[in-house]
């Protein structure tokens, strides 16, 4: 889960990554995992549903007002880093990559600089098995949304990509579900446009990590992180 926020006024863009362990209280029902927040939605057919429920959830854990939500499927993953050519990333140490094909075996890659296609970018993106668990998958995500924005930009694809709206979000639209407006062409020009107005060094990116929380268990013997709330309040300052 990553809570992502721009202001284009101060051309500055800033990402906040959840842990899915976080023990938070999930309205209108107990405390529970963040995680649990979207299942309970689409459950119990929550206004809104499961992007509804675990909206409203982040909003009361970092405090600050949520507009749109995007869930993304696997194969659109996929798909839009095959369209702009694969993600460069930077692997720092050697790490196991296991493809959503079952039939392709799982493989190593050692450390060094890749082009990764989509099925090897998503599969390096879910690793949770290596370094510390959710909290470095957490920043490996990080690394191919940023890897993305490089692609795009580095490469200068915008003018390639704009005029191709239209057919990229048809194509990707089964593996979309979100609540911002996908059909207003000049909107999401407008956004790409300002996104690209905002230089590397004025996105800030941070994990709820080791610093922000307590381990714990749940009642039911699950392991869980018990968030510190002054901790999290200024890294939300910080960001927001």
């Amino acid at each position: 889960m990553m809570l992502l926020t721009i202001d284009p006024v101060s051309k500055t863009a800033g990402v906040l990554s959840i842990p899915r362990d976080l023990w938070v209280n999930i309205p209108g029902f107990s405390p529970g995992k963040i995680n649990s927040a979207h299942y309970y939605g689409q459950a119990y057919n929550i206004p809104g549903g499961g992007p509804g429920l675990a909206m409203e959830t982040v909003e009361h854990v970092i405090g600050v007002k949520i507009d749109y939500y995007a869930r993304i499927d696997f194969l659109a993953f996929e798909k839009f880093i095959d369209i702009i050519g694969g993600v460069k990333i930077d692997i720092p140490e050697r790490i196991r990559l296991d493809l959503i094909d079952p039939e392709k075996p799982p493989f190593w890659l050692e450390a060094g600089l890749y082009v990764l296609p989509g099925d090897h970018a998503l599969a390096y993106a879910r690793n949770r098995s290596q370094g510390n668990g959710d909290f470095s998958r957490a920043e490996r995500q990080q690394q191919v949304v940023l890897a993305i924005r490089d692609r795009i930009f580095n490469f200068n694809q915008l003018p390639d990509l704009l005029p191709r709206l239209p057919e990229i979000i048809n194509e990707l639209s089964a593996g979309i579900d979100t609540n911002f407006p996908l059909t207003d062409i000049e909107l999401i020009t407008s956004m790409a446009v300002l996104a690209l107005e905002i230089p590397r060094e004025n996105i800030t990116m941070h994990v709820i990590g080791e610093d922000y929380i307590i381990h714990g268990k749940s009642p039911d013997e699950l392991a869980i992180l018990i968030p510190i709330p002054d901790k999290i309040r200024e890294l939300r300052n910080e960001i927001f």
